[in-house]
């Protein structure tokens, strides 16, 4: 039986009821314990939603009637899950979340000991498992362990807090979304020696103060907060707080390529980035910059295999080699309130790093529907400009030309959507191959 595809970029995720239901997560749990040869420790985490809960239910009763031991740490952020997979010795992690996407959806992540998500080698032999039906249940007498572990909450925050340094006072406000990183987030801050405002901390699986996506068009409470109480820095979390996005004290959203770099900059050697990340990049760091596959275990992947010291993706979703290798939102918002705690202003920081004209763009396409969009787009592209330097089709396609703009188009793997994403030193040019990038996208649909 040929595999049914579960796994996209950033695990399992879908809408529930119809993609994402309790007999999947039930089957998904045995799946796991088969892959484990029906024995060892899961961690079992979840983010706010509120279908949580019972998805929680059905994937601990798979591992349990497979065999395998289940520690339930309850509702903590997704780099909680990868950092007690390693700390308390487990044989994997789970974490239920679709992190950025609304509260009608949700999905579910493995992570391996080492607090590493599964690469797509291990998904796929998860889909295999799945697909084939070759889970088992063991007799009554081998069923699986239940605990619950309340304090490697505690750890984890203690060891955040002393990895940073922060002069005590620094004025923060804290935007977690409602999501997994309202109770902990701004603790650790505190801990830290900042002054914490917080904005959309009480839990709730409904986002009901923003959608959990971080960006301009749901920051706008946030940054007008930061200028209203004269603020130093802004820091958005999505929905499990894998990720993080800034704010600078004028009320500006930092860019994503620029803050990107200014972390990457601390760093002594070589930084993993995903291809649609921007020239600031290669101007930036000291070492040297390796691009993958957009997706964080993608950029895990490759941090182990070239021994890189930080990796991270425009998006906000960073690695930090040296704590965990889960991508964690809390720690990337310590270690730049560190640097604004030290260097001054965020905006005088991000000033420093070279900036382009830089556009996003997405276009609704269905899941069925990007194939076929993209089945021609490299030759598509390539006949529509006369001045391509190099095509990379790592991951979509990625046009380089010979002025040094680039276009990346790809379709999400997350969401129903085609992704361009484009920079240019010069804003006509910018619009220009936008336009025709769109043009033959749409025409492709």
């Amino acid at each position: 039986m040929v595999a049914k595809k579960l796994f996209g970029t950033s695990g399992i995720r879908g809408r529930i009821g119809s993609e994402v239901t309790c007999e999947l997560a039930l089957n998904v749990g045995k799946s796991l314990a088969y892959y484990l040869g029906n024995s060892g420790t899961v961690v079992l985490g979840y983010d706010t939603r509120t279908t949580n809960q019972m998805l929680d239910q059905a994937i601990c009763a798979g591992l349990l009637e497979s065999g395998v031991d289940v520690i339930k740490i309850g509702m903590v952020p997704t780099p909680l899950v990868g950092y007690a997979t390693e700390k308390l010795d487990a044989d994997a992690g789970i974490m239920l979340t679709a992190s950025h996407n609304p509260s009608q959806y949700n999905g579910i992540k493995l992570w391996n000991k080492n607090g590493m998500a599964y690469t797509s080698k291990q998904e796929t032999e998860i889909e295999k498992i799945y697909a084939n039906n070759d889970y088992i249940s063991v007799n009554w007498d081998k069923i699986g362990k239940l605990s619950v572990n309340e304090e490697i909450k505690g750890q984890y925050v203690d060891d955040l807090v002393n990895l940073v340094d922060i002069k005590e006072g620094l004025k923060v406000v804290i935007d977690c979304a409602s999501g997994a990183g309202s109770e902990i987030s701004p603790l650790v801050f505190r801990k830290a020696g900042c002054e914490v405002t917080t904005l959309n901390s009480q839990v709730d699986g409904f986002f009901p103060g923003r959608n959990p996506e971080p960006n301009e068009e749901n920051l706008q409470t946030l940054m007008k907060t930061v200028v209203a109480i004269g603020a130093d820095l802004g820091i958005a979390h999505d929905g499990d707080a894998d990720r993080m996005i800034t704010v600078d004290e004028n009320g500006n959203v930092s860019p994503f390529d620029s803050l990107l770099a200014l972390i990457s900059k601390e760093f002594d050697g070589d930084i993993v980035t995903t291809v649609d990340a921007g020239l600031c990049m290669d101007e930036s760091v000291k070492g040297k910059v390796i691009r993958t596959p957009v997706g964080d275990v993608n950029v895990a992947e490759a941090i182990i295999e070239k021994d890189a010291s930080f990796g991270g993706e425009p998006s906000g979703t960073w690695l930090h080699p040296d704590f965990c290798m889960c991508p964690d939102g809390i720690l990337s918002g310590l270690r730049i309130a560190s640097i604004v705690s030290r260097d001054g202003k965020l905006s005088d920081l991000l000033d420093s790093i070279p900036s382009y004209p830089n556009i996003r763009e997405k276009i609704v396409c269905s899941k069925e529907a990007k194939i076929k969009v993209m089945e021609n787009m490299e030759n598509l592209l390539i006949n529509a400009f006369d001045d391509v330097a190099d095509v990379n089709p790592l991951d979509g396609v990625r046009l380089t030309f010979e002025d040094d703009s680039w276009v990346l188009i790809r379709p999400s793997g997350t969401e129903d959507y085609i992704r361009i994403t484009l920079e240019s030193r010069d804003a006509k040019r910018a619009e220009e191959i936008k336009e025709v990038c769109v043009k033959i996208i749409n025409e492709n649909l």
